[in-house]
């Protein structure tokens, strides 16, 4: 076979390009130290490298940003939790300090009132905790707070609320009777009159009834907007034997049943203070039934402070000057009955979630603020009651009221009053007495939730310790699948330049011979 010159330069100008092109990729992987730069390369690592690098992604995006924020979620939550947790623990210091404190003074009882007024203001407060701007105790519904914050008198809802006779219904005190402190001496000798003299007036005697009651969530309610439904187990029952009827106070109960008196078949709405009153026979009925009674009623304006009525119950929003969507339905409970939970999960590592929110209703609801308010209330009338007694002593030394028609009249006064305190003080005492152990079952529930944020965090730990291992098993592959070993690439490379360069100056020597050299 005839090689021409031609030929010969044909062919060392082919494998001169060939190894032009071997030292560019040897150059390449290089300066990126990986194994290939497009996917024809190496179809096999390529395919493995797409599958790492989502891996590593899911896993980074686990480690790095879902795990932190959850925790960090938790522990917002957590210190919410702590802080309403030692509210009430001052509210339950107190209350002991006023249950067993037989001769509190009344700077005692003044600074017990002041004490209970600012724990109440702190209470909810901490419900508005939020985490980057959410709240965290409202479900998904972070972009809003769990209480008002601010007085919204305008706004009404129509709230359903469902009430379980058993742990709920409770033996109260209701009292009649208040002594007005006379302030001059036409007032102070008023009840020496006959009766039918227009300056008459008689010295009120307080009186105690005791009744069991239930107690809305919320005080100063409006109408019932729907028959109450009683479901109870004893098939004896019929609802409509007992009257239930509304009064607007404790004042206008007294003075339509001729004292604070429940008839038999009778049910009491007070809607001042929103507490459900029944007869003994009905209680024992109901109590025998192990009833629940529904209760549908409005409630228009609210104080800052108070919780938001759809984060605890079927309720819709009849009226908001600032909401042009009203009439909004909220629905907590399915037709069942059963809570409907807004949870916010978190996805932490691969086929595993994790709700990161506590629902403010699974904790607490305004029953210890109705509480808290109860105590304030018992607080402030003995307060009171104990300011009448004290202004009698006074009066009794001056000496316009020096004659003994006067004194004997001012004794009177002051035994009345001194009933009076004496009533208040004792129903204080027992009213704390109470709260203790109200207290407790909300301080026991508010433990078992931060404890369950406690496991919570722990198995957070333990995944972001599983998932840190992951993602550095994974950049481990993916490192091995795609880099190259320098010091490997760094030979081949200066093999394939020398290379280049040796045919380079082969086929230079081939370039200066011709036919002339050969005759």
């Amino acid at each position: 076979m005839r090689v021409t010159n031609k030929m010969i330069m044909n062919n060392a100008s082919s494998n001169i390009n060939t190894t032009k092109e071997f030292v560019n990729k040897r150059n390449t992987q290089m300066t990126s130290q990986k194994k290939i730069d497009r996917p024809s390369d190496d179809p096999v690592i390529a395919v493995r490298s797409l599958r790492l690098s989502t891996t590593l992604a899911q896993v980074t995006q686990y480690h790095e940003k879902n795990i932190p924020d959850a925790s960090q979620w938790i522990s917002v939550t957590e210190t919410a939790l702590i802080n309403m947790r030692d509210i009430g623990n001052d509210c339950k210091q107190i209350a002991v300090a006023a249950a067993t404190g037989s001769k509190n003074t009344q700077d005692d009882r003044k600074t017990m009132l002041k004490q209970l007024q600012e724990l109440q203001k702190q209470l909810f407060a901490e419900g508005n905790a939020d985490y980057a701007n959410r709240t965290v105790f409202t479900g998904y519904r972070t972009n809003c707070n769990l209480t008002f914050t601010e007085d919204e008198l305008n706004t009404a809802y129509e709230i359903t609320q469902t009430i379980a006779i058993e742990g709920n219904m409770e033996d109260h005190r209701y009292y009649d009777g208040n002594v007005e402190v006379p302030t001059t001496e036409g007032e102070l000798l008023a009840p020496s009159l006959d009766t039918t003299d227009p300056n008459y007036k008689n010295i009120s005697d307080m009186v105690q009834t005791n009744y069991y009651r239930l107690r809305l969530n919320y005080d100063k309610v409006g109408d019932l907007t729907k028959d109450i439904n009683i479901k109870i187990n004893d098939a004896t029952f019929n609802a409509d034997d007992y009257n239930v009827i509304t009064y607007e106070s404790e004042a206008k109960w007294s003075e339509a049943q001729g004292g604070k008196n429940v008839p038999e078949k009778t049910m009491i709405l007070i809607k001042e203070t929103g507490d459900f009153i029944l007869s003994n026979d009905a209680a024992e009925v109901l109590k025998k039934g192990d009833a629940q009674l529904t209760f549908t009623y409005e409630r228009k304006g609210f104080t800052e402070g108070e919780l938001r009525p759809e984060y605890y119950y079927n309720c819709v929003k009849t009226a908001d000057p600032l909401d042009v969507h009203v009439p909004v339905t909220y629905t907590k409970y399915n037709e069942a009955g059963e809570r409907i939970h807004f949870d916010i999960e978190y996805t932490i590592a691969t086929s595993q979630t994790v709700a990161i929110n506590t629902e403010a209703a699974d904790v607490f609801d305004s029953s210890i603020y109705r509480d808290v308010t109860e105590m304030i209330d018992a607080c402030q009338r003995a307060i009171s009651a104990f300011d009448k007694v004290k202004t009698l002593e006074d009066m009794a030394s001056e000496s316009q009221y020096a004659s003994d028609e006067d004194q004997e009249w001012i004794k009177i006064w002051k035994d009345a009053a001194q009933k009076e305190f004496d009533f208040y003080n004792d129903n204080m005492q027992k009213l704390f007495n109470t709260e203790i152990g109200k207290i407790d079952a909300y301080y026991g529930k508010m433990n078992l939730a931060i404890a369950d944020l406690g496991c919570k965090k722990d198995s957070l730990d333990l995944t972001k310790t599983r998932v840190g291992d992951q993602q550095q098993t994974v950049q481990s592959l993916q490192s091995l699948n795609d880099d190259i070993d320098l010091s490997k690439i760094i030979i081949d490379y200066t093999a394939a330049y020398t290379a280049y360069q040796a045919s380079l100056t082969a086929a230079g020597k081939l370039g200066e011979s011709t036919l002339l050299n050969y005759i």
